[in-house]
């Protein structure tokens, strides 16, 4: 890779709002982090992570950031339906990479991964191990990677004929068990789940084995995202990989691009891949819990 441009200051800045996963919790944006620095550092530049209360108070970042030239550029995540960040950056003329899909007027480059082929992968792999009834527990409904994901769900289940049940949460613990719970107390539950993170999946699973249903004889789970945890649980969870210290490198080759003058365009991201283990089996032939 070629050297970066001289950085006024060595900031990147990347802003989390108090809604998105506690930075202690989710691995995910440890990771990310991670594979930004790796980039960036060479070019001596480094990460400066903020997490505030709202997206008033993440604009309002934006702007003092802008106005004081405390960074040179930032990285946009958890991208929503009419995102106004990518827009008011524009306007702020502060550079900007965004990670995921984006297809409003603003020019900036972004990082899209396949989510939609990852939910198809994962449906199949249900499916042909005998699963007719797949429940996904999401995070949550304004990001567009969850619409991405929840889309492609729907449309494989109608192509492989397959009973698709969602139920929304917030990637924390707590919503995780409380929405898995309501999806196998329905009639004719699902027999296998899909988590969109590992934090969600990890804990539904230590509910589910002390309240005495047998992960994966009873029920099969998979996590979208893979980590530790789900390494370290038991049974180790099954999980959609991406690596994320990768997709945190293409990030930070993105925003290097961009203050070398580089015209914005899309970045695919490390592909994502089925780590299966031992939370994912055939379906069960009687119903899923008799507690």
């Amino acid at each position: 890779m070629t050297a970066g441009p001289a950085m006024t200051r060595g900031m990147i800045g990347l802003v989390l709002t108090a809604g998105a996963p506690p930075v202690g919790v989710e691995p995910f944006f440890l990771e990310l982090v991670s594979g930004l620095e790796e980039v960036l550092a060479p070019a001596g530049g480094t990460v400066l992570l903020l997490v505030v209360r709202d997206l008033d108070a993440e604009l309002a970042t934006y702007a003092r950031w802008a106005g004081e030239g405390a960074v040179d550029a930032v990285v946009v995540v958890n991208l929503v339906h009419d995102d106004v960040r990518p827009g008011r950056l524009a306007q702020l003329g502060l550079p900007a990479v965004l990670a995921g899909r984006y297809a409003g007027p603003a020019a900036l480059s972004s990082v899209v991964s396949d989510n939609a082929g990852a939910i198809g992968a994962a449906m199949d792999l249900f499916r042909g191990l005998g699963h007719r009834r797949i429940g996904r527990v999401t995070g949550p409904a304004e990001l567009l990677h969850t619409a991405e994901r929840s889309a492609a769900m729907l449309a494989c289940g109608q192509r492989l004929g397959l009973d698709v049940r969602i139920a929304e949460a917030d990637y924390s613990a707590e919503a995780g068990v409380r929405a898995a719970r309501r999806l196998l107390a329905e009639p004719g539950p699902p027999t296998a789940l899909i988590f969109d993170n590992d934090v969600m999946a990890v804990a539904a699973e230590e509910d589910l084995v002390r309240s005495g249903v047998a992960v994966p004889a009873r029920v099969s789970l998979l996590a979208c995202d893979d980590s530790a945890l789900c390494e370290l649980a038991v049974p180790p969870m099954s999980a959609l990989s991406i690596d994320v210290h990768e997709h945190g490198v293409t990030l930070g080759r993105a925003v290097l691009d961009g203050l070398r003058g580089d015209r914005p365009r899309v970045y695919p991201g490390p592909p994502i891949r089925i780590r299966r283990r031992g939370s994912t089996g055939a379906a069960p032939a009687g119903p899923v819990h008799g507690r």
